[in-house]
């Protein structure tokens, strides 16, 4: 007879629904917990400190899945940290985008015939602050439908006074540090967007083209000539060279002489240089400098012009050839039919093949050109965020990212941060009517008549401040002093070295500065962050890489109304190790919505018996089954703990997964029903030990799915007003020694109704059907205690009068061998059971006969080490015995079948 829950458990059960809906319970609790004021950082908090900022999504954007993923993994971070007693700040924010936003609201002017010129800079940098108040900032909406605890009163944009005074403030220091400087260089030019674009937004792709061999000089084979192969022969038109091997015979007598250009109709150099690859194609390549990356560094070794024969809208201009005005792609036709007519193309292949870097915002393949730019000198800054992982102040999670970090920071180009854009952060240098130039501060103003330069920042230019400027600086607040620098980085090793490597050098050469120094430990570093945590990138269930274009993926927000946010989480969550991609899809998410649902009816029905956390009883009072289930949550909390620390989150959610439902629902809840049917002081006893367990693995699982954590955790504990999950302590470790022989009875009680189980199941058995038994040898196995949980568990009744067993099962447990007898008459299908143990027999022969023939080698046993042969043996005399334990049964049911 089952004792009586608690007057006030069917209460607490009752404010749970019959069922989890998390879209009847999400927002709603979302907006309680921003209202609470939980996610709000104090910094007077004497708590220690601990800080995110997160990765400033373009303002244009929506929520993806690569965000939340992210978002997943610093929520969990932040909503741990603040159970375990810090003071957190998970800091928000959006960024200003700048070619992407301008992109938006010139689509918009296009659509009724406009352009921007029509408008003027000013009033069309007014349209563009119109639509970010109005549109802009969707994904905001998108995290409060993901949990994301961040503190929304701190919530920054890239372009805010604040953070502009920020960027003024850092190009100036930088500029009369002599690290900003102005220089005529090859960058990536988009002619859509008419600016220079920054390598992460430059995509490559394969695409078709063609290669063209043509021949430069002479027509007569007895006279100079030679032959280049190009895929743009659009580009010959700025050709300054031609540059072969230094040591490639071949070209031995021409190097240091001149050739005919076929086009210009100019003589130019042909030079030795030791990049050319004698090896590949004709081994001479034609040198464009102003077009070409490598071209432009061989042009700077051997001083050779640089002319620009593109303007910025990718035409032609200013060659003096009829090609002058064609678009680019128009102009390659043409030039190719003109050789073609003249017989300078020795060859062509088509299609050829190859890697094109295009725009990732306006699709076109991007144009590298010679432009007047600013530049940041990135030597010295560089050094400095290699040499901060080099001697420890910050740490990449997984170490194996490291080499890629100091490959990218020690052979680091100088920085192009000139955009030509009208909206973004407006380069504060001044020119004067003489000439003259001024780098212009915060609280500074240019003398009246000079003239602003027009370009703007690149957008990676005020995100690289992100970690200090979102806290004031270079204003001394408290936020500043508190929470910087930051304790983590959370972000795609994708980006490693676009964004981290900015904020790095940008953190380095800020770390003396007086307010960033303020408060501080004199003898401790001051960088931007702690720790980098690089996770990898996700992927779909096939292991493709999620890309919008090629309809690749889903929408997170698509699982959250169909899953909820819990199991979008957890599935993004477990699935997460450092630098490793993640390759999720519907299986996973509803494999979690299913864990989900588990715990939930779990802890519904310990609601129901009366489970409450509460002040356990005396050690000695309790059961092994409590003993064990104490431990092992003491165990998981140790394991839990510690992968997060490293990062893990997968490792740690998977601990939690096995532990709630393997552990805690399939075994431990099992053996408290027939605790709760001993007596009541069992029951009550029983009743306080899984409610402090379902307590603290609530607990362990928040920072993951808060959501229906929340919930149980409120109907568990009947939490008043101002109590929640978001603030309640983090589990701590017990003072308890773990208790090993009750570890080893569980471990047989769990090993011994496995083993029925299967057999009821090879017999076609159901759950419901009880099956009389006898159970032989469980004082020896020292399992006497755990009778009534056995016979529970393996759903097994005492034998009458009458027993008559006809089926038995053989367990080998630490201690001894217990022997199950089954009454399975009328219920057991025999053929079945002598199918199953004839294989069990032939494995058991087979490794009977392996093990013998090794042990009767003498070659084998004169060479293997000791504990290798004595695994054999112990493996041959287990093999022996199963060969004995099955033969016999295999007997018992030849004679039960002749009976019949």
């Amino acid at each position: 007879m089952t004792s009586a829950a608690p007057d006030n458990s069917r209460n607490r059960a009752d404010a749970l629904p019959k069922s989890w809906n998390p879209g009847e319970v999400e927002a709603d609790l979302y907006e309680r917990w921003v209202a609470a004021g939980y996610f709000t950082a104090d910094p007077a908090s004497d708590k220690p400190p601990y800080s995110i900022v997160l990765p400033p999504p373009n303002v244009t954007g929506n929520l993806h899945m690569g965000h939340a993923f992210d978002h997943t993994l610093m929520d969990l971070l932040t909503r741990r940290k603040r159970m375990q007693g810090y003071e957190v700040l998970w800091l928000p924010g959006m960024d200003h985008a700048g070619i992407a936003t301008q992109n938006v609201v010139e689509k918009q002017l296009a659509a009724d015939g406009k352009t921007k010129e029509d408008f003027g800079r000013e009033l069309f940098v007014d349209k563009v602050w119109d639509w970010k108040r109005e549109s802009g900032g969707a994904i905001q909406g998108q995290m409060r439908r993901l949990g994301d605890g961040v503190d929304w009163s701190r919530d920054r944009f890239t372009m805010d006074e604040g953070l502009s005074r920020a960027v003024q403030t850092i190009f100036k220091r930088l500029y009369d540090a002599g690290l900003i400087y102005r220089a005529e260089r090859l960058v990536n030019w988009s002619p859509t967007l008419e600016t220079a674009i920054s390598d992460v937004e430059v995509k490559y792709e394969d695409v078709e083209g063609e290669l063209v061999s043509l021949r430069y000089g002479s027509l007569n084979d007895d006279e100079p000539h030679v032959i280049v192969a190009t895929t743009r022969v659009e580009t010959m038109l700025g050709d300054t060279a031609v540059a072969v091997h230094p040591e490639d015979e071949r070209y031995s007598a021409l190097i240091g002489t001149t050739v005919y250009h076929p086009i210009t109709g100019r003589q130019i150099p042909i030079v030795a240089d030791d990049y050319v690859d004698p090896e590949f194609g004709s081994g001479a390549v034609k040198i464009t400098p102003a077009h070409d990356p490598n071209d432009f560094e061989i042009g700077l070794r051997h001083n050779l012009p640089m002319p620009t024969i593109m303007d910025k809208t990718g035409k032609i201009a200013d060659t003096g050839t009829e090609f002058d005005g064609m678009d680019r792609f128009e102009a390659r036709v043409k030039i190719r039919e003109r050789l073609a007519e003249e017989g300078r193309i020795v060859a062509e292949k088509r299609p050829y093949v190859h890697s094109v870097g295009h725009s990732e915002r306006s699709g076109e393949p991007i144009e590298p050109r010679l432009s007047m730019q600013w530049w940041v000198k990135v030597e010295s800054l560089a050094k400095s965020a290699g040499d901060a992982v080099r001697n420890g102040a910050v740490k990449i999670y997984p170490a194996s990212q490291e080499p890629r970090w100091f490959d990218w920071v020690d052979n680091m180009h100088d920085w192009c941060i000139s955009r030509q854009l009208w909206w973004g952060h407006r380069i504060p240098i001044w020119y004067g009517p003489e000439g003259e130039i001024l780098c212009v501060g915060p609280d500074e103003q240019a003398p009246e008549g000079w003239v602003q330069d027009p370009d703007v920042l690149d957008t990676w230019f005020s995100s690289g401040l992100w970690p200090f400027s979102t806290m004031g600086w270079p204003d001394a607040t408290p936020e500043l002093i508190k929470f910087y620098p930051t304790s983590v980085l959370v972000t795609g090793y994708d980006i490693l070295f676009f964004w981290v490597a900015r904020m790095m050098m940008f953190g380095m050469f800020v770390s003396d500065d007086p307010v960033i120094a303020a408060g501080k430990d004199p003898k401790q570093e001051q960088v931007p962050f702690g720790d980098v945590f690089l996770h990898g990138l996700i992927r779909d269930e096939f292991g493709r890489k999620y890309s919008k274009s090629k309809g690749i993926g889903v929408d997170p927000l698509l699982w959250i109304d169909e899953y909820g946010a819990d199991a979008t989480r957890f599935t993004l969550a477990r699935g997460a190790q450092p630098g490793s991609d993640l390759s999720v899809g519907p299986p996973h998410v509803q494999a979690s919505r299913n864990f989900i649902t588990k715990l939930f009816n779990a802890s519904k029905f310990a609601l129901m018996n009366g489970a409450a956390p509460g002040e356990l009883p005396e050690r000695s009072t309790l059961t092994d089954t409590d003993r064990w289930i104490l431990d092992r949550l003491d165990e998981v909390r140790a394991e839990v703990d510690a992968s997060f620390e490293r990062y893990e989150f997968g490792k740690a959610c998977e601990a939690l997964y096995h532990f709630a439902w393997d552990e805690l629902c399939d075994w431990y809840l099992e053996s408290a029903k027939v605790q709760f049917a001993e007596s009541e002081e069992r029951a009550a006893s029983t009743r306080v030990v899984l409610g402090n367990v379902l307590d603290s693995v609530l607990r362990l699982l928040h920072p993951a799915i808060p959501f229906v954590t929340e919930s149980l955790w409120q109907a568990l504990t009947a939490g008043g007003a101002g109590a929640s999950l978001v603030i309640a302590d983090w589990p701590r470790a017990s003072s308890v020694g773990t208790d090993t022989v009750a570890a080893q009875r569980i471990a047989d009680l769990q090993k011994l109704v496995t083993e029925i189980r299967r057999f009821r199941s090879d017999q076609g058995l159901t759950d419901k059907q009880k099956v009389a038994a006898k159970l032989n040898g469980i004082d020896t196995a020292d399992l006497v205690g755990q009778r009534g949980e056995i016979a529970s568990l393996a759903r097994l009744t005492e034998p009458d009068a009458d027993f008559a067993a006809t089926a038995a099962v053989e367990v080998r447990l630490s201690g001894a061998t217990v022997t199950v007898e089954l009454d399975t008459s009328g219920a057991v299908d025999l053929d079945a059971e002598r199918r199953r143990l004839e294989k069990d027999l032939a494995a058991a022969q087979k490794d009977l006969a392996a093990t013998t023939a090794k042990l009767g080698n003498e070659a084998f046993l004169a060479k293997a080490p000791e504990n290798v042969v004595d695994k054999i043996r112990t493996r041959r005399e287990v093999a022996e015995s199963e060969v004995t334990r099955i033969g016999a049964r295999l007997a018992q049911i030849a004679e039960s079948a002749a009976k019949k």
